[in-house]
């Protein structure tokens, strides 16, 4: 993730090992330099990186935020909120945190949005019907704060699973929202879900299964080795 905070040595040694990371997202032509973002709370702000890999295609590129109900956040202000991407271009988007005190003991979810619309020659149009569709991106963003009682490696291993009938319940006592992907019941492909902070999320499974086997991704989008779970 092509993430930089200004903090101070620690921020460097993150940006490097982001660098050698393949995971990206995409809206269009414009690949943002992560899949998800991690504001520590006491930074000034984060930079993402947005380039666009087309060729020919120049892109109206606006960002936002949202919170975790999905409604338009006035929490963060990004700079700039709305820009013109010209081919081979690779902008730096500044994430500003100007929003209330949020809770001391866990994360806090957001969603950083990009939309990409891309320009045409109007020279092209006339005598033409033509459809334009503009691709949003929208990737998770963890505020974090300062001395969380476990070290985010550690949150993984602080789930805990029950069956109830069809019912997997899964529970996370950890200070951080935990993503569990490649989600299978019994060999069965089971829905992705993400478990905030102390809170239990549940999968529906069409018997009482067995067996729950699951990856879970880390801070820079990489899928970890697969687990499996005795339920």
């Amino acid at each position: 993730m092509f993430l930089h905070s200004y903090r101070k040595p620690l921020s460097a040694l993150l940006l490097c090992s982001a660098l050698i990371l393949p995971h990206l997202a995409s809206a269009g032509g414009i690949v943002l330099g992560g899949t998800r973002v991690v504001y520590p709370v006491d930074v000034k702000q984060v930079t993402l990186s947005a380039r666009n890999s087309s060729k020919e295609v120049s892109y109206l590129v606006q960002s936002w935020v949202e919170n975790a109900r999905g409604d338009k956040s006035t929490d963060f202000i990004i700079t700039p909120p709305l820009y013109v991407s010209n081919p081979g271009d690779q902008n730096m988007l500044r994430v500003m945190f100007s929003g209330p005190t949020l809770p001391q003991d866990r994360e806090t979810l957001y969603y950083f949005n990009a939309k990409a619309i891309p320009s045409v020659d109007k020279s092209k149009l006339e005598g033409k019907n033509m459809l334009l569709l503009a691709a949003v991106t929208r990737i998770k963003m963890f505020v974090r704060p300062n001395g969380l009682d476990a070290p985010i490696d550690k949150a993984p291993s602080m789930l805990t699973f029950k069956r109830s009938g069809n019912q997997v319940q899964i529970s996370n006592s950890s200070p951080y929202h935990v993503t569990l992907v490649q989600v299978a019941l019994d060999g069965r492909k089971a829905a992705d879900t993400m478990v905030a902070p102390f809170s239990t999320e549940s999968l529906t499974a069409s018997g009482s299964p067995r067996t729950l086997t699951y990856s879970t991704i880390n801070d820079y989008g990489a899928v970890s080795a697969q687990q499996r779970q005795s339920l």
